[in-house]
């Protein structure tokens, strides 16, 4: 797809959002597409607007009929307005999908399918037809799949803070890395660092399990644990879930952290990353707080907190040196 054909009049950006929808949701995008699709969604906010509209369609498609969806595919008799001609061709796209093999369970009460995706520093929550709702930090991306008796998520990348609608009969399981957790209802915290999950809970009951099921550990408000990427999981610690989720609030906590945990944090927030290479700077401790929307005052005011000052690599990215 060339994405200036994905500029210009309504129309033509309209179309671009559907056809991106259509071949996000089938999972059909290279690495390269991905990254040209993510440059497509920044470009206008007319781009935005147009494919979440798309998305909050997708997920009423639950309360359709398969036969009700061929309907609106049926042409119309005379030109229709422009959310007609929309919800038109996303039926479209829908049945499409179906073909290549998309599997939408249509007869099969409760059965859901979505994805969802942030970009650096972007902020989303999500409300699920079961009443849970997901939010979404800076760089996240997750799968939703509700079918049969058991409600999943694959947490790609990112981080999530689930809100479950208590439903014994449905667990709801997340998968980030190595490590699964499992819950009926409750509120807690999944962060995923490449292979590696952090799991906290801020209420509710959880049961965080790895590689081998027998090392799985329980989980209650308070209390968090880590899976490493081979799939071994900690024993329970307390954690201060207000300050591990701050950025639900717009916020970056630091309580005497070191300069390399504060730049892999901030790197998430940024276009550019953060870099800190000499190991006596990434020791140094830092106890702050600061907006995730304005990382630069971060930068700004380091080198009046530390012996530290920041320098602008060839690249664009920045660098925390010695003073």
């Amino acid at each position: 797809m060339d994405s200036r054909d994905c500029t210009g009049d309504s129309a033509s950006v309209r179309d671009a959002a559907a056809t991106w929808f259509a071949r996000v949701q089938a999972q059909s995008l290279s690495p390269a597409e991905q990254a040209e699709f993510e440059a497509w969604r920044t470009r206008d906010a007319s781009h935005e607007a147009e494919y979440q509209w798309l998305a909050s369609l997708w997920s009423a498609t639950d309360l359709l009929p398969k036969a009700r969806l061929q309907a609106l595919c049926e042409l119309p008799d005379r030109a229709p307005k422009r959310r007609s001609v929309m919800a038109w061709g996303l039926a479209a796209s829908l049945l499409l999908a179906l073909g290549a093999g998309l599997s939408l369970q249509w007869q099969e009460p409760g059965a859901y399918n979505g994805e969802f995706s942030t970009l650096a520093g972007e902020y989303r929550e999500v409300q699920l037809p079961d009443g849970s709702s997901i939010e979404l930090n800076s760089r996240s991306r997750v799968k939703v799949s509700f079918e049969g008796q058991q409600r999943r998520v694959e947490l790609e990348q990112g981080e999530v803070m689930f809100s479950v609608a208590h439903d014994t009969s449905r667990p709801f399981v997340v998968r980030a890395g190595a490590g699964q957790v499992t819950v009926t209802g409750t509120r807690f915290d999944v962060r995923r660092d490449g292979d590696q999950a952090r799991v906290a809970v801020e209420s509710g009951h959880v049961r965080v399990q790895g590689s081998d099921a027998s090392g799985a550990v329980s989980l209650t408000a308070g209390l968090g644990t880590r899976v490493d990427a081979q799939g071994q999981v900690d024993a329970p610690l307390a954690v201060d879930t207000r300050a591990l989720t701050a950025w639900r609030t717009g916020q970056l906590q630091f309580n005497d952290a070191s300069l390399a945990q504060v730049a892999a944090e901030v790197s998430r927030y940024r276009q550019q990353p953060l870099h800190v290479t000499d190991p006596a700077v990434a020791r140094l401790r830092l106890t702050s707080v600061f907006k995730t929307a304005d990382t630069d005052a971060l930068l700004k005011a380091l080198p009046r907190i530390l012996p530290v000052a920041i320098n602008t690599r060839a690249d664009g990215s920045q660098e925390i040196v010695a003073r």
